[in-house]
């Protein structure tokens, strides 16, 4: 007569699955802090009276944007050859639809916010260098008053990459508390189990 073994488990909910790997989330949380960073830094670099600070805030603000944008390109090509966790089975097709959408369009914000802040620094005819030590080779002509459009550009998608950020947080939130899955438990950077 065959009897289970003492290590068999039951199958968890259909809702929950392998979370994402340990790559993948250190990505992920690194991007947003220093996102939250850049917005903070960029907002006090505009703000901030003509000094030295000034000047170094902006050196902090585009240095960090060429850190964004290159973790970015890390996590897509990451994203590339690692398959993502499946999304709950119970998960209804306009929601996988709507998420592929966000995930899209942010991914394309988080690129083009720092090519066109480096658009701006180039048209502008200010020599950069990454965090006062790599240059950056300029991208674009001097040009004023291209850098005067383009930096609307770069603005208006910072306001675009805040609303896609909230609609963003709130979802992970809405799968959370509300439809109660794992979507949100794993990608937190404490958790146990990844793919």
């Amino acid at each position: 007569m065959p009897t289970s073994r003492s290590t068999d488990r039951p199958d968890p909910p259909a809702s929950f699955s392998a979370g994402w790997s340990a790559v993948a989330r250190f990505l992920h949380w690194a991007i947003a802090v220093l996102i939250l960073a850049q917005f903070v830094v960029g907002w006090m670099a505009v703000a901030w009276r003509l000094s030295p600070t000034k000047l170094d805030l902006f050196v902090w603000h585009k240095s960090t944007g060429m850190l964004v944008l290159a973790l970015v390109v890390v996590r897509l090509a990451w994203r590339a050859t690692h398959h993502p966790p499946p999304w709950p089975s119970n998960m209804p097709h306009w929601e996988r639809i709507a998420a592929g959408l966000t995930h899209g369009l942010l991914y394309a914000a988080m690129i083009a916010i720092p090519l066109t802040g480096w658009v701006v620094s180039s048209a502008a005819g200010v020599p950069f260098s990454i965090y006062w030590r790599i240059p950056l080779p300029s991208i674009a002509p001097t040009d004023r008053h291209l850098a005067e459009v383009v930096a609307d550009v770069h603005g208006a998608l910072g306001i675009a990459l805040i609303v896609l950020l909230v609609i963003h947080v709130a979802a992970a939130l809405r799968h959370h508390y509300v439809k109660r899955d794992d979507v949100l438990v794993r990608m937190l950077p404490w958790s146990t189990t990844s793919r």
